[in-house]
C-alpha cells in the first residue's frame, strides 16, 4: 500500500531564498531514500512563504526510516533558523490508483 504524505509549511518570504539550497538538500537526500516514490516542495503561487509539501512512499516502515535518516536532523535545524513554521502534514494509506 503507498502512503501519501501532503500538506503545508510556512516560511517567512524575505528568508525564502536562504532556506531554499536547503529545500534542495533535503530533496535529492528524500528521493534516494529505499521506498521514497517522489518527494516535493512547490511554493504556492497565490500565497508567498507557503509551501506545498507531496511525498509518495512504499510503506511505513520507508517513512520511519526517512524519520531517522539524519538529513532530517539537517533540516529540521535549517528550518528553525529560517523561521519553518505551520507545519500541517497529512499521512493517507492509498489502497488503489489509477490515471485520470
Amino acid at each position: 500500500m503507498t502512503i501519501i504524505i501532503a500538506g503545508t509549511v510556512r516560511v517567512p518570504p524575505e528568508n525564502l531564498a536562504s532556506l531554499k539550497p536547503h529545500m534542495e538538500n533535503m530533496l535529492a537526500a528524500s528521493r534516494a531514500e529505499d521506498g521514497c516514490f517522489t518527494y516535493s516542495y512547490a511554493e504556492d503561487v497565490a500565497e508567498p512563504g507557503l509551501i506545498r509539501v507531496f511525498e509518495a512512499w512504499r510503506d511505513q516502515g520507508a517513512i520511519n526510516a526517512h524519520f531517522q535518516a539524519p538529513h532530517m536532523g539537517e533540516w529540521r535545524a535549517a528550518g528553525a533558523r529560517f523561521g519553518l513554521s505551520d507545519r500541517r502534514l497529512s499521512l493517507y494509506e492509498v489502497a488503489a490508483e489509477r490515471a485520470l
